[in-house]
């Protein structure tokens, strides 16, 4: 795991890529690279600061330079020995013993066919000097980031958006449509950047820049398809083998010539892996997070820590217990630079501590369960869009009274937060919308007529592209099974927009890799055989992974109540946050651009001191946007870490 950059055709390239390099340093710490030669009228530049995992010697050090080929590569190859034996039956003789390695004799021998071939999570850029071309590829989910920017013939590109934005003397323009969308999803979009030129590169693609200043782009694995095959695969009566994918996927995840740990919450998926990954690595030290106990009761939190000490006890399992209760003062500038784009994401920060914690212990290795929830419909929000189809066949006099039962509820007192109460009206706010839109609704932060009513007038028209666009994923597809359309959305809009975007970054905040053994093509390809009524059942989400896990842990961990891998917000805000939240609204520089409405802003914050309504997540988020916004605009986001 590592951190690329580079310039192609690029004004004073190689200082440019020294100093994209020198940004990215927090993703490498254990070895820096360059690698220059020429390209046509030009020259390319490459870039690599590197985080040593396998092959911790100087043979797999980067760029990686072989007859011709230069290859700087940001990624985990877990199918690498496979793919070795592969290409040493074919006569290819290697130097050493990294993925690395692997990724370049792949490419030389089949070129752009090789990346279908490649199971891992990755992002590279090969330079060929014969051809004087230069290509970019990410991986099939996009776990991996690569950002970009074009200018005339030039190209420039990157691992963060924090380098493109130093490189460019912090004048990239911010995007307003992507700020919007942020509002809407308090995330930006993969498909969207939050400066307007630059981009990131898709998932499942590559771009090809050639000496002659053409640009050839191409798409080698689309989920889309993947889910098409997997529901006729489960028209056929195909019914694949969880268990077994899932420990095969642990089992790979774990290769590593370092230590590896996981992330133990106490919850279905991270115990899961856990008690895998203890299979094969006996002794396997895993990490998990409690908060303050005056924020717990005032959040309602389950106590996970219990399921987590049962689960390391049973698998002996060396169980690392860290409190959360940071500085978030602190914290929030600090979290806000490493995370490139505005996330309201409070996860980032039990992350970025988690690896912390065991960075300081010597590990640089962690997994985690990112991705099941997605996968095989465990959130909430899926459960709660099937419920909302048997509410709607309520008569209407009965759903009218029932909504204004509910609406005059409080979601607080003075000592603790109401979890069913939020949970209903959050219900109710789209439990009578066609699908899409209650799909949308149930976990975003607005519907249409708040978030016109929060921002600019002057951006109305940004909200209806954000919302068209949101319906144009939902409905790109032939899936006609419910459940497995909102799978599908969430694994290409909310996995990699979201969670594996603050993932990657808070982790390499702390020069940690996290792996996700469920974000993998071979359990992907499984869970989208599993028809809908398999993974909810009655009121049960994640059914068939379920059933997988209960072969391996005991029945109580298996189907505890969900548990949430977020913050006590609520006991935040009103607490550590409210003095910096009232300087925000009332005088916060996206309030003096205009961007966000003051009075807007000010009914939130009543509302949610009333005990009415629960706006702690979105008042987070505009916290988030405001540091991330002072940043942007005064060109600190493409300096140092505010702690550096």
């Amino acid at each position: 795991m590592c951190g690329i950059a580079g310039t192609f055709h690029w004004p004073d390239g190689k200082a440019v890529t020294d100093r994209l390099t020198d940004v990215l340093a927090h993703r490498g710490p254990d070895g820096a690279g360059r690698y220059s030669h020429p390209a046509g009228d030009g020259e390319v530049h490459l870039g690599h600061r590197r985080l040593a995992i396998v092959d911790l010697s100087g043979t797999g050090a980067q760029p990686m330079v072989s007859d011709g080929l230069a290859l700087t590569y940001n990624g985990e190859l877990y199918n690498a020995p496979r793919l070795r034996g592969e290409l040493e039956a074919a006569g290819v003789r290697f130097r050493g013993t990294s993925d690395t390695e692997v990724v370049l004799e792949a490419w030389r021998r089949w070129g752009t066919d090789c990346l279908p071939r490649l199971r891992g999570m990755f992002t590279f850029a090969v330079f060929d000097e014969r051809t004087g071309e230069l290509v970019l590829a990410r991986d099939q989910l996009g776990i991996k980031p690569l950002f970009l920017l074009r200018r005339g013939e030039g190209l420039v590109f990157a691992s963060e958006l924090k380098a493109l934005a130093a490189v460019t003397g912090g004048k990239l323009e911010v995007d307003h449509a992507a700020l919007v969308a942020s509002l809407l999803y308090y995330w930006v979009p993969d498909s969207r950047c939050a400066f307007r030129e630059a981009e990131k590169l898709p998932p499942g693609s590559w771009l090809r820049c050639r000496p002659d200043g053409r640009v050839e782009r191409g798409r080698y694995w689309n989920l889309k398809d993947v889910a098409a095959e997997g529901q006729e695969r489960a028209r056929a009566g195909e019914r694949p083998d969880l268990a077994a994918v899932v420990e095969e996927s642990t089992r790979s995840h774990l290769l590593a010539d370092v230590p590896v740990a996981t992330f133990l919450s106490g919850g279905l998926d991270s115990s899961y892996l856990t008690a895998l990954a203890a299979r094969h690595r006996p002794g396997i030290s895993a990490y998990t997070i409690g908060f303050r106990a005056e924020d717990a009761r005032f959040e309602a939190m389950p106590d996970d820590l219990r399921y987590a000490r049962q689960v390391a006890a049973r698998f002996g399992v060396d169980l690392h217990e860290i409190e959360i209760a940071p500085d978030v003062l602190d914290l929030l500038p600090r979290m806000t630079y490493h995370l490139d784009e505005p996330i309201g994401d409070p996860a980032a920060i039990n992350t970025f501590l988690i690896c912390s914690a065991a960075r300081e212990a010597g590990v640089k290795v962690m997994l985690s369960g990112m991705g099941a929830d997605e996968l095989f419909a465990g959130y909430r929000k899926h459960l709660a869009n099937l419920l909302a189809l048997r509410y709607q066949r309520v008569p209407r006099p009965l759903r009218r009274g029932v909504s204004a039962a509910v609406d005059r509820l409080p979601v607080a007192t003075s000592r603790r937060g109401l979890r069913s109460v939020r949970f209903a009206k959050r219900f109710l706010s789209f439990a009578d919308l066609p699908e899409e839109t209650a799909f949308r609704r149930s976990y975003t932060m607005y519907d249409r007529q708040e978030l016109l009513g929060l921002i600019d007038p002057d951006l109305a028209g940004t909200v209806d592209d954000v919302l068209t666009e949101h319906a144009d994923v939902y409905g790109d597809n032939g899936l006609d099974d419910f459940v497995n359309r909102m799978c599908l959305a969430d694994a290409r809009m909310f996995l990699p927009g979201l969670n594996l975007a603050y993932t990657d970054r808070s982790s390499m905040a702390a020069s940690t890799e996290v792996r996700v053994p469920f974000v993998d093509v071979e359990v992907v390809r499984a869970a989208f055989a599993v028809p809908g009524d398999r993974k909810i059942v009655g009121r049960q989400g994640k059914v068939a992974l379920k059933e997988a896990a209960a072969s391996v842990l005991p029945r109580e961990v298996v189907y505890r109540p969900k548990g949430l891998f977020s913050a006590p917000l609520r006991a935040w805000m009103s607490r550590d946050l409210a003095p910096l939240v009232r300087e925000v609204v009332n005088d916060g520089e996206l309030v003096r651009s205009g961007i966000l409405r003051r009075d807007a802003l000010r009914r939130l914050v009543a509302e949610d001191a009333a005990g009415q309504r629960d706006f702690s997540k979105h008042l987070w988020h505009v916290l988030t946007l405001e540091y991330w916004y002072r940043g942007a605009t005064s060109g600190t986001v493409a300096a140092t870490s505010p702690t550096a």
